[in-house]
């Protein structure tokens, strides 16, 4: 039997790395979830720089995050300044500051390709879910375990499923443009 719901799921589950990966991207405010793609390198493996201090996000274009282990505190530099954020640490014994500053019309456009970019990685995705879903219909169709009309209905709702998370899709990242695009 064809089950719709597991590929709806699967689509949900895209959407929803789609919209993490989104919210990291660097606006002209701050927002903690910015940092969570960042990777600490520290006791020998990744770590997510909330599981070595606490973030903060005391005023709008500020990020504090208090390191626990004083020796941490440069790896969690040199992560931040590594990666594509643009943020300049200002370390202060345990605390680094993350001053948050405008966004200059060429970054701008910068994170307007990006945001595209990721949202055709998530319809990508959308879609390769889509074609493994026909594929299991045309392999039950060929075990003669369903119909050809049931097959013909079952393809016409995944279609219908994929359409929606592609609307979806589209509008988180039209959303994501005007909010970088204003001022």
């Amino acid at each position: 039997m064809f089950d719709e719901k597991s590929y709806n799921i699967k689509m949900d589950k895209a959407i929803e790395v789609f919209t993490k990966e989104l919210s990291s991207l660097r606006t002209g405010r701050a927002n903690a979830a910015m940092l969570d793609l960042v990777k600490v390198d520290v006791y020998g493996q990744q770590m997510p720089i909330n599981q070595v201090g606490s973030i903060t996000t005391p005023e709008p274009r500020m990020i504090n995050i208090q390191v626990w282990d004083a020796n941490n505190v440069s790896l969690v530099d040199a992560a931040i300044k590594k990666s594509d954020l643009g943020l300049n640490p200002q370390i202060d014994g345990q605390l680094i500051r993350l001053p948050v500053p405008e966004l200059n019309e060429e970054r701008r456009t910068e994170l307007k390709k990006l945001i595209k970019s990721i949202g055709e990685k998530c319809k990508v995705s959308i879609r390769n879910i889509r074609r493994e879903a026909n594929e299991e219909l045309k392999k039950l169709l060929k075990a003669k375990e369903i119909g050809e009309d049931e097959e013909k209905s079952s393809e016409k709702n995944v279609q219908t499923i994929t359409d929606d998370h592609i609307k979806v899709v589209d509008e988180k990242v039209s959303l994501k443009e005007k909010e970088i695009m204003t001022i």
